[in-house]
């Protein structure tokens, strides 16, 4: 697994010395080269035996370079006006991530730029975890006052599937929205690791991202992204060199789940050995983030900071967010369609065109018959897709046709929250898609293909199949 964040060690192997002289053990057994050179001397002597999250407590704490104010947002210095809940709707929030991203910074400059603190606390204690506590403070950057986050532990951890920490989600009391973004968030960097491990899905052991610290980054990060409820938007990301010892072995940088759960966004090479997308971070704006931008087409209403523990002698360690109105393209558009009229083709091209499409990112490809001048029969090509996909879709399709030119427009979506759940029947485990939201009683659907090879197997017709995952699936969402 990748490292949490810029500076917290992960459970990678890496010795992290915090020398706490108070009764609680933050056992941050999570190492990573990218933040964690801070070495926490805690001398104070009060003790935690506290087993959930405290927002606004440990006003002793001495974190070295950040000065961490654990009072409410009120009684912070630093602190911005709060935004209040669905204050991003319509509008772009843009990370800017020149030093690039983890889950806490990201975190800091929302609650920089003005998601209120409790968002966040009040989110993480939905869920059934404990042994750790939180803190809100600041640390200074290239004369930047940026705010800081921090997931202290006071308990060891069991390692946990990605299947556990879905269960963990499902009987959380948080806000369906908030839930749908962090399943996703998971789902990403599940993906990613099964993929480069090459094991089943639930049975991916998430040892240093299954941690409480990268749990409560992610499920704070949901409820802050659904707080302001605005479209994300990220810089190209800087790529770090180097190695880094995790609980398989060395591993190259960037760590090989970073770099799955980027796929369709911008990378570069950052110059230096240094972790600077950690995979917490990059399965946020891998699962959330609409597409690459140096810099969108948008007039800033709002700029907040968040730091990183390491110091960086060529850049500053930090992350901006800012959040705007969206111009052009831009205003309140999700998706791109690409299309193409063929009067030249035959239907083997356009059955080839269509799957390169959808190899290219297409959410959905089509053609449609139509009559162009002359009387000539012909077909409009075209594919649905993120906008970050358009620059490939526009190329597979000028590849893969006979047209010389194609057409864009970006059009917005609304969806359903989604997640794909494996239930057990008679005739095994079978994957089933669960669309949910407030959208009225939730739509369930088998995937075809596999209870088709169940069927086969099986020697049963597939309606039998399907029927008896539909009611398997029937009883997650009663």
């Amino acid at each position: 697994m990748g490292h949490d964040d810029h500076g917290r060690s992960r459970e990678h192997g890496h010795a992290h010395a915090h020398e706490h002289g108070h009764a609680h053990e933050h056992d941050h057994a999570h190492d990573h080269e990218h933040e964690h050179a801070h070495e926490h001397e805690h001398t104070h002597g009060h003790g935690h035996g506290h087993e959930h999250t405290h927002a606004y407590e440990h006003g002793g704490h001495d974190h070295g370079d950040h000065e961490h104010s654990h009072g409410p947002p009120s009684r912070r210095a630093s602190a911005r006006p709060e935004l209040a809940r669905g204050a991003g709707k319509g509008k772009v929030l843009f990370l800017d991530a020149p030093s690039g991203l983890a889950g806490d910074m990201i975190i800091a400059a929302l609650v920089d730029l003005g998601v209120p603190e409790v968002v966040v606390a009040n989110a993480a204690a939905q869920v059934s975890i404990s042994g750790y506590h939180v803190h809100f403070g600041t640390r200074v950057r290239s004369g930047v006052v940026a705010a800081s986050f921090d997931v202290h532990l006071e308990a060891e951890q069991p390692e946990r599937t990605y299947g556990e920490i879905r269960g963990l989600l499902d009987a959380s009391r948080l806000p369906d929205e908030v839930k749908a973004i962090a399943h996703a968030t998971f789902r990403r960097l599940a993906e990613a690791e099964a993929k480069v491990h090459r094991a089943p899905l639930d049975e991916v052991h998430f040892h240093e991202v299954g941690a409480v610290d990268s749990i409560v980054d992610v499920v704070g990060s949901a409820a802050a992204l659904a707080h302001l409820g605005a479209d994300l938007w990220v810089s190209p990301l800087p790529m770090g060199r180097g190695f880094v010892s995790a609980r398989h072995g060395i591993l190259p940088l960037p760590a090989p789940a970073t770099v799955e759960c980027l796929a369709g966004l911008t990378t570069y090479d950052g110059g230096i050995d240094f972790e600077f997308v950690t995979p917490t971070g990059a399965a946020i704006v891998g699962a959330h983030a609409r597409g690459s931008s140096r810099w969108p087409t948008m007039t800033p209403e709002r700029v907040g900071w968040g730091a990183g523990r390491k110091d960086l002698r060529d850049r500053p360690n930090m992350v901006r967010a800012v959040l705007g109105r969206a111009e052009g393209d831009l205003a309140g558009a999700t998706h791109v369609v690409i299309e193409a009229n063929v009067d030249d083709a035959t239907g083997e091209i356009v059955a080839g065109c269509i799957e390169a499409l959808f190899a290219a990112g297409a959410l959905d490809a089509w053609a449609a018959p139509i009559t162009m001048k002359k009387g000539r029969p012909a077909l409009t090509v075209s594919a649905l897709g993120p906008i970050h996909a358009e620059a490939a879709l526009a190329a597979a399709l000028l590849r893969e046709s006979t047209t010389i030119g194609v057409r864009r427009h970006a059009v917005s979506r609304i969806e359903r929250p989604r997640r794909v759940v494996e239930v057990a029947t008679r005739f095994g485990e079978l994957p089933v898609k669960i669309a949910e939201g407030p959208f009225g009683a939730p739509q369930i659907k088998p995937e075809y293909d596999a209870c088709a090879a169940a069927a086969k197997a099986h020697g049963v017709a597939v309606r039998e199949v399907l029927q008896a995952a539909l009611v398997a699936a029937s009883r997650l969402v009663e």
